[in-house]
């Protein structure tokens, strides 16, 4: 009988051990709000811009062209090659601006000791929200360029 309490007691003190670390790793949980950061990147505006720009050419070019042809399917291929087109053009204009986002989430993590970044509405409590930081080391960044 005393076997089992001190099993009891040893699974005990590990449980509370194992809860202690895990306590002290929450301490390490940043969040951030990345449509925030990334709409007050430097570069967003100008982005945004181009890309609405770049957008009515490729909805006017779809229409031109799918007035051309005859054919549903040939219509629908063409609206959406255009919407392709438009798609590689976002991810050519927004892909420098994520990455200039992510690299100052990963330099404030790591002044800030943050092991771990999670996007702030998924996490229901907790965590070191990091936001302001992170759209203050961008804009540190764009300065120096």
């Amino acid at each position: 009988m005393s076997r089992k309490i001190a099993l009891a007691g040893l699974i005990l003190v590990m449980v509370a051990f194992l809860g202690a670390k895990t306590a002290s790793a929450a301490d390490t949980i940043g969040v951030i709000d990345s449509q925030g950061i990334i709409s007050q990147h430097p570069a967003f505006e100008d982005a945004a811009k181009q890309l609405q720009q770049i957008a009515k050419q490729k909805e006017s070019e779809a229409k031109a062209a799918a007035d051309k042809e005859t054919e549903p399917a040939e219509k629908a291929r063409v609206v959406q090659t255009k919407r392709g087109e438009l798609a590689r053009e976002e991810q050519r204009l927004m892909k420098p601006i994520f990455d200039d986002c992510q690299e100052a989430v990963r330099v404030v993590a790591k002044l800030k000791k943050v092991t771990l970044v999670l996007e702030k509405a998924s996490v229901y409590f907790g965590g070191q929200d990091i936001t302001v930081d992170v759209v203050q080391q961008l804009k540190r960044e764009a300065t120096k360029k």
